[in-house]
Order: structure tokens, then sequence, then C-alpha cells
């Protein structure tokens, strides 16, 4: 089989395309034949080793994978050769094959191809973490979201709006917001080229309810100053490669909050309360009511340019990478 290989820390050009054996399941495991593997900005942080998962090398990145079970270990009980299935693992998805423990796979429900299901679980599973759990987003509150044209951007936007909220995004480049705005932003803010606090104080001069934050940098302090009492601040990631140093006594002033959001613990610390929100996400997408935004799908053997296009912050929701299995029942 044809994988991904990250032999030493660095760039996305650094990576390269070997044949390794296929695997084989031990007991509990399955092995997945790959369709679909989403990318995703932590597997540009781990090949750099700037994430909390460090795994040895060599290693495969990729976190996010579709495709079909092809066989099972002893022990298996939940899943057959045949299934459909989605699943997140640290790394090791970026392959035309991957052993996966039986916890880590979820059956994909028929009405959602497996691009789609590729990437469900960490842009929207951590966007649904994030405002049904973390902030128990209401219907008429008001979300700000930063980087709103990213992966987890667009899925914040969808998400807000199914859930009732008047959702501001905030992004880049004019381009980008006009991608947000078909995605229901109601209202946009270019933070390149407006200040953003004043922005969002004329647009919410009662203060906004939540701010979505998977940026990070400059941007988070003059987003906190214009939050509202009660407010929730979402600490999602730091795409902006630095991670804000905030005054406390803002917090105290508002009475708001600054909540974490790791959804990869979540997942292994709350299992059950996982694949609850899963079932919803996949209950949306089969109704229509979310859909995931693919900008851009690649052939496996691109993963470095479909990388170098995610730091480089040309990428406009998400991005796929598709195997040859995954492109000929595509066709």
């Amino acid at each position: 089989m044809k994988a991904v290989l990250c032999k030493a820390f660095g760039p996305p050009e650094s990576l390269v395309v070997e044949d390794l054996p296929s695997p084989t399941p031990d007991a509990g495991q399955v092995i997945v034949a790959v369709h679909a593997a989403s990318v995703n900005f932590p597997d540009l942080l781990v090949i750099q080793d700037k994430y909390q998962f460090k795994p040895g090398l060599p290693f495969s990145p990729g976190g996010e994978v579709s495709g079909i079970v092809t066989s099972v270990g002893s022990g298996v009980t939940s899943l057959a050769v045949g299934d459909r299935v989605v699943a997140w693992a640290p790394y090791g998805c970026f392959a035309e094959e991957v052993a996966l423990g039986e916890g880590q796979v979820i059956k994909v429900p028929d009405g959602i191809d497996l691009v789609t299901a590729s990437t469900l679980l960490v842009a929207y599973g951590t966007t649904h973490h994030a405002l049904v759990d973390r902030a128990a987003l209401q219907s008429g509150e008001t979300l700000v979201v930063l980087g709103a044209a990213g992966g987890v951007g667009i899925a914040a936007i969808e998400i807000g709006k199914l859930l009732g909220a008047r959702v501001i995004a905030c992004a880049s480049s004019d381009d980008k917001l006009e991608v947000c705005r078909a995605r229901g932003a109601d209202e946009v803010v270019n933070y390149s080229r407006e200040d953003l606090k004043a922005r969002l104080k004329a647009l919410a001069p009662n203060g906004v309810d939540v701010v979505y934050d998977p940026v990070g940098g400059s941007f988070a302090e003059p987003a906190l100053r214009a939050m509202a009492w009660r407010g929730r601040y979402l600490v999602v990631g730091f795409a902006a490669g630095d991670i804000p140093k905030i005054p406390l006594n803002l917090t105290l002033l508002k009475g708001c909050s600054i909540v974490g959001v790791f959804w990869g613990s979540f997942t292994m610390r709350e299992p059950e309360r996982y694949r609850e929100g899963l079932a919803e996400l996949f209950g949306w997408v089969r109704d229509g009511r979310i859909r995931p935004h693919v900008d851009t799908t690649y052939p496996l053997e691109q993963a470095s340019a479909a990388l170098s296009a995610m730091a480089e912050r040309r990428v406009k929701g998400k991005v796929v990478l598709v195997t040859a299995r995954g492109a000929a029942s595509a066709r």
C-alpha cells in the first residue's frame, strides 16, 4: 500500500510517499481501506513536532479518515467487513489502509458519502462540542467566529445558525468573507483592514455572547473586549501561532468565562457524549441542515501540496485527500 510518511519533522514538502506492507488487525482492531482523509490544522502541527501528540519517527500523519472495513480482528463485535466507516486517530491516516481500534471507528449512516463523512469528526465534532457542550449557545444570542473561512470556522457558522444564533464571521480577506456569507453568516468583518474591537462594538453594542476562536494571536484580546456580560470565550486553537496573554481583569469586569475546547481529549474522556454528538451531526447532514464545504480534493500522493495550502491560508472550508479507491468509487 502507499502511505505518506514523515521521516523527519519539518514543513509539508519534507513528506515522502512510499510503499509499505499492508497492515493486519490485532485483537480488537479492524483494517479500513481508505477512501478519503480530511486534512486538518493539527496535521500541520504534528509533522513539525508542535502538537500535543508526539509520534515517534517515521509515521504517517493524518487523523481523520473514512473508508470500508476490509478485515476484522478477534474480539471485534460491532463492526463487520463491508461496513462504511469514519474514524479519528492522532495520526496514521494518510495511507491507503489503516489499522484502527474498534472504539475509534464509527459507522457512516446511509445517505452520507464517504468524502463528506471524512470532514465531520474534527471540524464539525470540535464545533458541536464547543457550541453545544461548552458554550451552551442559545437561540437569539450573538456568536463571533474568528478565522471563519477555515474548516472549523465554516462549521461554526453553520452550526451557530442552526442553533438560532446571529453569526458575525471574521476573516482576513473579502473573498473568504464571501464564502462565509454563502454559508449563512449574518455579518462579516475583514480584520486585515478593520479594527476588530470597534467593528464588533458597532455590530453588537450590548456585546457578543460567544466568541469562537481557533486563531489566537493578536485577535484574542480585542474580541474579548467586545464581549457581553456572562459571555463565553471559546479557546479552540492557535492558528496564528502565538498563544495570547489575556488580561484577566477583563473577565472580572465583564463577568465572562474563558472556556477551553480540547476535542481530542473530550473524545477519550467522554466517549458516550462524543458519540451522541456525532449522531446528531450525522442527522443534520442527512437532513440537509448542514452541508460541509469541501474546498479542494487532492490525490493522496499530493498530501504535501494540501498541507502547504493550509499553511499558506489558501483554504476556504475543508481539504480532503482521496485515494485511488475513493476516486474510483466517486465516479
